[in-house]
Order: C-alpha cells, then sequence, then structure tokens
C-alpha cells in the first residue's frame, strides 16, 4: 500500500495511507544502506511518499506453546517502509557538528513559511538568507513571517519595518504578526490553503503558538524564552504534519519541525550561489566577466550595486559566507 509520512521519531514513522489508515512503521533494513547523492541522517522525512507492506508471517503451529497474548506473533507483523518515491522538492540542511551529513526537513512541499523575530530572540539576517538560498536551490518558495510584533520597542520595530523593506524588494511575501493575536493570522491564512507547508524557523520565535492558533485544538506545548540569555527552549521534539481545517475536500497541511540554531548549505558551487540570491542574480548579468565571482573583479555590476545601496550589505555579506561553505571544515555549528 501506499501513503504519506505524517510523523517521524527517528526509529518510529506515522504513515498516512491513501485509504486513511495511520499506520506506525519502521524502516525496512535494507533500505538504510541504499545509496544516494546525499547522505541524509534521516532517509525518510516528513512529505514523502511511500509504499508500506507488512512482512509475511510464517504459520505457528498450536504445540510451540505461544500464546496470541504473547505478543511473538504481533511484533513482527508491524508494517515496514519498503521504498520512497522520487521526490518533487525538499528543504535540506548541513547537519549541525556532522559536515559530511545532512538532514531533510521536509519533502514535496508547496511552500515554506520561515518565523522570525527580529527580537526575543533574534533571528539573525545570515540565518535567514541561508535558509532562503536553500529553498531557491530546491525550487521551495518561502513566505517570511515576522512574529511578536507586540514586544517590540521603536527602534526594534525600525528595524523590523527595514528588513520587510529588504524581501519585500526582492520578491519574498513578509507577514507581521503577534501569534498571540488571533486577528494578526488573517493575511496569512489565505496563503496555506490547499498547500503543503513547512514551517520553520529558531528555537523561541513562536512556531508553536502560531500552530496552536491557526489549528483550534491543537494544543502544542510552548515554553517560555528563557529570560537570561533570551532565546528559545525545544517545545517541539519531532517532525509532525498537521491537516488544517478548511473547506471540506480541501487538502491543507502544516510541517511542524523542531527549532534550528545553525543552517547550513550543502553542495553549492561557488558559481552557482549567486543564482539563489535573486537580487544578487539578476544584476551580475551586467557584470564585465561572465564567470564573475563578485567579490573583486573589476567591472562587477554587483560590487557597484552594493556600493549604490541597491543591494543590502546583511544579504552580500550572507552571499560571501555561503561561498566559503567549500570549506568543510570551516562548518561552523551556528550561523
Amino acid at each position: 500500500m501506499h501513503g504519506l509520512v505524517i510523523k517521524n521519531t527517528g526509529s518510529w514513522y506515522t504513515v498516512l495511507t491513501d485509504d486513511g489508515q495511520e499506520l506506525d512503521c519502521k524502516l525496512k533494513g535494507n533500505y538504510r544502506i541504499r545509496k544516494s547523492a546525499i547522505r541524509p541522517t534521516n532517509p525518510v522525512a516528513i512529505g514523502d511518499r511511500v509504499t508500506v507492506e507488512y512482512p509475511k508471517v510464517a504459520p505457528t503451529s498450536q504445540s510451540s506453546g505461544e500464546s496470541a497474548e504473547g505478543g511473538g506473533a504481533a511484533s513482527s507483523t508491524c508494517p515496514f517502509i519498503t521504498s520512497v518515491e522520487d521526490r518533487r522538492n525538499y528543504i535540506i540542511r548541513r547537519s549541525q557538528n556532522l559536515s559530511r551529513q545532512c538532514h531533510i526537513l521536509a519533502a514535496n512541499v508547496d511552500q515554506a513559511v520561515l518565523v522570525v523575530t527580529v527580537a526575543h530572540p533574534e533571528t539573525s539576517t545570515t540565518f535567514i538568507d541561508r535558509f532562503l538560498a536553500s529553498a531557491e536551490a530546491y525550487d521551495v518558495p518561502v513566505v517570511l513571517v515576522f512574529n511578536k510584533t507586540d514586544l517590540l520597542s521603536p527602534d526594534e520595530l525600525e528595524l523590523q519595518q527595514y528588513l520587510i523593506h529588504v524581501y519585500s524588494h526582492i520578491g519574498y511575501t513578509c507577514i507581521p504578526v503577534s501569534a498571540i493575536q488571533v486577528d494578526t493570522l488573517a493575511p496569512l491564512m489565505p496563503l496555506l490553503h490547499n498547500r503543503v507547508t513547512l514551517l520553520s524557523g529558531n528555537s523561541g520565535v513562536g512556531k508553536s503558538t502560531l500552530l496552536n492558533n491557526i489549528i483550534p485544538g491543537l494544543n502544542i506545548r510552548t515554553a517560555p524564552i528563557s529570560e537570561a540569555h533570551d532565546t528559545g527552549q525545544h517545545t517541539t521534539t519531532f517532525s509532525t504534519m498537521y491537516r488544517l481545517q478548511h473547506q471540506q475536500g480541501e487538502k491543507a497541511f502544516l510541517i511542524d519541525t523542531p527549532g534550528i540554531k545553525g543552517f547550513g548549505t550543502l553542495d553549492f558551487q561557488s558559481a552557482e550561489v549567486s543564482h539563489y540570491f535573486p537580487e544578487i542574480f539578476k544584476i551580475s548579468a551586467e557584470c564585465r566577466f561572465s564567470n564573475c565571482t563578485h567579490t573583486h573583479e573589476p567591472g562587477c555590476a554587483v560590487l557597484q550595486a552594493l556600493e549604490d545601496h541597491l543591494i543590502a550589505p546583511s544579504r552580500y555579506a550572507s552571499y560571501l559566507s555561503i561561498l566559503q561553505d567549500e570549506d568543510e571544515g570551516k562548518y561552523r555549528p551556528a550561523f
């Protein structure tokens, strides 16, 4: 039978089958050793379409002494995931402290909602840009949700408005919200209809609170940020896909993932990095040299645009940081 992976606990996968069953499955042993162009720590990801099979159980004789209550047969009838269909896209990041491995956040998504906060805690622009670049590389549209607007000082509100201007100018949809004020979520709700959406961001930015107010009755556990360090605490342990209760027959899902601290890019060739920064890629067509790296070359239109304030310095700094990722030894656990 076939189905959709809606939860991953590390060793077990919950699969929503095409006929509406929810099955707790294991991954068949021989699938783990398959060769792949990438080496994910999670060979099966939330959003994967999979094939599930029950093992063939050899009949046991009455004289074996095993009863149905003994559990001998039940343990052997656990369904197994035997194959994963080709993914149309995915969001992937380099695994923290495992520079040669990676982790797939979700697969087969229509879009990602990246929840960020200007303060309490602060989301760095480098983290935002690395997420956006990876999404561009794998053809996943991103909506930026700026949360906790109700907690911001006048200076922080001004910074948020600047960042919204930067990313809106590039072409990203930006929505300022306060997750505890349901009415502020109105601009976001229509964007979730009939889509599979990945919800991501640093710990403490309010993803769980946002989910609880998008899906009434969900009641995901939330926790306050650390007052001492102004950082978030992990409340989401496992990735889970939730169905949105919109109009009957509509298929809308939200994928909740644990908060992530850093976002390392994977397999970005230096000549391709500019392709994942839309404003840099557009201006690069005017560079004197077709193989311009936009770092030092004469006649570089990107460097001129940076000087003319047509490219945000933070975006250019993020571009340079990704160029340095080819040196795997320099990978740091957080960006």
